[in-house]
């Protein structure tokens, strides 16, 4: 999911309707550009019971893997 140029709630609101459209333990790749989303993305899985599998910062970008949980 490429959430590049957006900032805070949007990132996380594409999330949310992304993360609806995957079957239980699918994984989605999320890529953002808003520094607000290495708090907010952690926030997201852990009130809705996703798996933050890996989170990197490559340079001004930040990358998100995330299972869907049941």
């Amino acid at each position: 999911m490429d959430a590049r140029g957006l900032f805070c709630p949007e990132p996380v609101m594409l999330l949310h309707n992304r993360i609806a459209d995957l079957a239980a333990g699918q994984v989605l790749k999320v890529i953002a550009t808003d520094p607000s989303t290495t708090r907010d993305i952690p926030r997201f899985c852990q009130f809705l019971n996703h798996v933050l599998l890996e989170s990197e910062e490559q340079g001004e970008e930040f990358i998100y893997f995330i299972r869907r949980g049941e």
